[in-house]
């Protein structure tokens, strides 16, 4: 008896050793390794298996950058659901917009935009689901702004309220200049990324079918700087990145080989060594996985 009871005690023992720490304790190295870049940083994560979180910073107010098009391509889905339109709709292409403090026309600058490709379709005719994808997985400034002026940025923004994100601010296309000059920008919160990618992740935006595709366009995001950048192959991530200057931004879905998935969203402002800065951003990502796989 006292054998069994001994062979009981060791299991025991074994089994509670072979826990994984929680994720939580990760947060002091984080920090640490975030404390040797200069800048601002926010992180939220949250396993959607064990309901796990981390968080550093996760309310705290960042330019959106590019990761506003991730709210624009919800509302994008969800109008299309209401039968305002039909993805395979087709719309013209066009490089004139409207500021939001007075109306005055702007014209965005090839240069400023990443996907130079999309300059050579003005005039021509796309599909609302192209110009979305083009807009998540190049980032195209162009599509954005034509996708914005078809779905109005106000009704992304209620959209957002409407998940819960209270903080993500959606008033504008980009490059309106008068609205820079004004403070008018796009926001995001850490914290409210990461409350719209768990819900993509769950299938409780629109519906199943347009949570399926946003995140197969997500997929297909070509940079993979950030999040990805040290994880393996086999690993998937369903993401949207964003930055401008000062600013390196990465948000998204990671898929575990065995089917466990887990948000990530890591923000940055005041860079001044914007590549420091995606590096230690990476390192955070591949410290993560690495206590959760």
């Amino acid at each position: 008896m006292k054998l069994l009871y001994l062979t009981l005690l060791s299991c025991l023992s074994l089994c509670v050793f072979a826990q994984k720490p929680p994720i939580s304790s990760l947060k002091e190295t984080i920090t640490a390794r975030l404390k040797t870049v200069e800048g601002e940083f926010a992180v939220a994560f949250k396993d959607l298996q064990t309901q796990e979180t981390l968080f550093i910073n996760d309310h705290e107010n960042f330019h959106a950058a590019s990761t506003m098009k991730t709210p624009v391509m919800i509302e994008v889905f969800k109008q299309a659901k209401a039968k305002k339109f039909k993805l395979t709709d087709s719309i013209l292409v066009k490089n004139e917009f409207k500021s939001i403090v007075d109306g005055s026309p702007f014209k965005l600058d090839i240069s400023d935009d990443s996907a130079d490709d999309m300059y050579r379709q003005i005039g021509k005719k796309m599909t609302i689901y192209d110009l979305t994808y083009q807009m998540i997985i190049v980032s195209s400034n162009l599509a954005t702004n034509i996708l914005i002026d078809l779905v109005d940025a106000k009704n992304a923004n209620t959209t957002m309220r409407q998940l819960g994100a209270q903080d993500i601010q959606v008033l504008r296309g980009v490059e309106d200049t008068k609205a820079f000059q004004k403070g008018l920008n796009n926001s995001v919160t850490a914290y409210d990324l990461m409350l719209i990618f768990e819900k993509i992740a769950l299938k409780k935006v629109v519906n199943r079918k347009a949570c399926d595709a946003m995140i197969r366009i997500l997929f297909d995001q070509k940079f993979n700087e950030i999040i990805p950048a040290q994880l393996p192959t086999n690993v998937k991530v369903a993401h949207k990145t964003g930055s401008i200057t000062g600013v390196q931004h990465d948000s998204g879905i990671v898929f575990l080989p065995d089917g466990r998935k887990y948000v990530l969203v890591l923000l940055s402002k005041k860079l001044t060594k914007p590549k420091e800065g995606v590096k230690a951003l990476a390192d955070i990502s591949r410290l993560i996985y690495e206590a959760v796989k």
